[in-house]
């Protein structure tokens, strides 16, 4: 059992011998039950893997006091451990993998080489890092000192990188060297680290490895102090800062692993950017929480037979990705993967039921849809044994209790906002949108936590998503779920990608237009554009019929969500006038 959490105070702060000691049993108990108490919670899960009856009904949250999870759970796992943790495949196929012990003495020796630098408990951190072991070792080093992390994708310009500075209050950045001039005048007090060759004014994180490994904590850390403050993706917004615990996230993503279904020594690939929530998900707490390991393919452009090509060199086991790489994959021949993933499944956004048919008959495996937020972990999924029923994410998860509220009334509906119920609290939902109370109380209205999405549920429990709160829209007065029309465009052989959105309409009020990506080989001209319109009259009631189309790029945030609140912005713009035929724009005439 580790036990390094369990010191009270800083060393130079120590209470008298025996007060000390007396503190330090103390602590070490406090850590040995949360530590206790979380794997009770976890083994519970995978003993009940594919047993969704009972998992619901007799999971219960771990009871966490003092609770640090990079010392309590991933420092205990990892003693001795040299199974592997973490593999890196490069572009080059050139690759690395780090064991769990590994791991655990290189972020010792970060933890101890940031505390030099002065990052001290409470401090908050932006990382803005790519997949390279640094981040790692960065993440549980960060997470040991009790300092709180602020992930940052490597995709942020320089105003985005210095909001997070400004509006985060971070005291601390670690960053690539090569991004360091994206953080120009964020004031001097600002401690700056960088992975690779550090510029003026910049620390080098290599140097701590020339360090001692042996670390000790300042002091306890209680499982509801701040460990990650979350900047949203943004799809209709100004990011919203997201808080989350040492319980929450780490603790709370036992949900996730559940969903995956991951066990010890599965290899878990993950498509995702660093500095987004789902890679903490799927790229730390998941696949961690269950002893597998974490495997990354590093490339510059998405190249679908190499991806292919890794997974079925290196024995990947389960593989996660989102829609938008679902459907790029889709477009090449899954059948070379002859030792596909027993476990695939995808999260981001709902996946079209057309993937799902394709990879089933490449692989024989299903993917199973999941849903969760930035504020939360996994709510709603298809979990591992269960009938996947076409177009539903699933149903509600071990840990959470889903209500569907009539927005109107407020009351239970059949659709309706999927809210989480509060009492109990599920321990995987935010602590709340840190420093703005009334967006939180908002959120949190009536004992419910609001997601802002709609579902549907069936007679037997499964939600289907219908899309967000201010995605659907009423055409001739019918209720529009963009997501129904988006899954029967992209079963046409042409459709890539398909957004709809409600386009002006002077005698419907709104009519549903497509913006569509065309697969390779596809022309956009008038030709394509009656085939999809005849694939859409063939699939579609009368009512929900595409009327308008226009072939173009998605506009999507950086983690990839398309933005719909932009195409709807552009479409009342393009048809300002009841005249209006903008240019590149297809009209369903049969």
């Amino acid at each position: 059992m580790n036990t390094r959490s369990a010191t009270p105070a800083r060393v130079a702060d120590r209470p008298a011998e025996g007060q000390a000691d007396s503190d330090d049993r103390e602590a070490d108990m406090a850590a040995s039950a949360g530590t206790a108490a979380f794997r009770e919670a976890r083994d519970f899960l995978l003993a009940h893997r594919e047993d969704y009856a009972g998992a619901y009904a007799d999971f219960a949250w771990p009871r966490l006091g003092a609770f640090n999870w990079a010392l309590d759970w991933f420092d205990v796992i990892a003693e001795g451990n040299d199974s592997p943790a973490l593999w890196i495949v490069e572009e080059d196929d050139s690759e690395r993998r780090y064991s769990f012990a590994e791991l655990a003495r290189r972020s010792d020796q970060v933890a101890n080489w940031l505390r030099d630098r002065g990052v001290r408990r409470g401090d908050r951190v932006v990382l803005m890092l790519g997949n390279q072991v640094e981040l790692w070792d960065a993440i549980l080093a960060v997470m040991k000192l009790g300092a709180i992390i602020i992930p940052a994708t490597p995709l942020l310009g320089p105003a985005d990188a210095r909001d997070r500075v400004a509006r985060g209050g971070a005291r601390h950045v670690i960053a690539l060297a090569s991004a360091a001039e994206r953080f120009a005048g964020i004031g001097d007090d600002v401690t700056r680290i960088a992975v690779g060759p550090a510029a003026d004014g910049w620390h080098a994180l290599s140097d701590a490895y020339a360090g001692p490994a042996d670390f000790t904590p300042d002091g306890v850390t209680d499982a509801g102090d701040t460990l990650l403050l979350y900047f949203t993706s943004g799809t209709t917004a100004r990011p919203k800062l997201v808080e989350h615990t040492h319980a929450s996230y780490p603790a709370g993503h036992l949900s996730t692993m559940y969903w995956i279904g991951l066990r010890p020594g599965d290899v878990h690939l993950n498509i995702s950017s660093p500095g987004w929530a789902k890679h903490a998900w799927s790229n730390v707490f998941a696949p961690w929480n269950a002893q597998a390991c974490v495997f990354i393919h590093n490339y510059s452009r998405f190249d679908g037979p190499r991806l292919l090509a890794a997974m079925q060199r290196c024995g990947v086991t389960s593989f996660c990705a989102p829609p938008t790489v679902w459907r790029m994959l889709i477009q090449s021949d899954l059948t070379a993967c002859t030792n596909p993933p027993r476990l695939v499944v995808g999260a981001g956004e709902p996946l079209n039921p057309e993937v799902i048919e394709q990879v089933q008959k490449a692989w024989g495996v299903t993917i199973r849809d999941g849903f969760g937020q930035t504020e939360t972990t996994v709510q709603i999924a298809n979990t591992p044994g269960q009938t996947v029923r076409p177009g539903s994410m699933g149903r509600p998860v071990p840990g959470y209790r889903v209500a569907l509220i009539d927005p109107a009334s407020g009351g239970h509906a059949d659709e309706g906002e999927i809210c989480l119920e509060l009492d109990p609290r599920p321990l995987g939902l935010m602590v709340g949108y840190h420093g703005d109370a009334e967006l939180t109380a908002a959120a949190t209205a009536g004992g419910y936590y609001h997601t802002g999405d709609i579902g549907s549920r069936d007679a037997d429990g499964y939600i289907t998503y219908v899309g967000r709160t201010d995605d659907v829209f009423k055409a001739s007065d019918y209720r529009i779920s963009p997501f129904e029309l988006e899954s029967v465009l992209i079963e046409h052989e042409a459709v890539v990608e398909a957004a709809v959105v409600p386009s002006p309409d002077a005698l419907r009020l709104h009519v549903p237009k497509a913006y569509v990506v065309l697969a390779a080989g596809w022309a956009a001209d008038e030709e394509t554009a009656r085939s999809i319109f005849a694939h859409c009259r063939a699939h579609l009631s009368p009512h929900q019929r595409v009327r308008r189309l226009e072939f173009a790029d998605l506009p999507k945030t950086i983690s990839g969500k398309i933005r719909r609140v932009q195409l709807r912005e552009a479409e009342r713009a393009k048809h300002a006038s009841p005249d209006a035929a903008p240019p590149g724009e297809f009209h369903d005439r049969p």
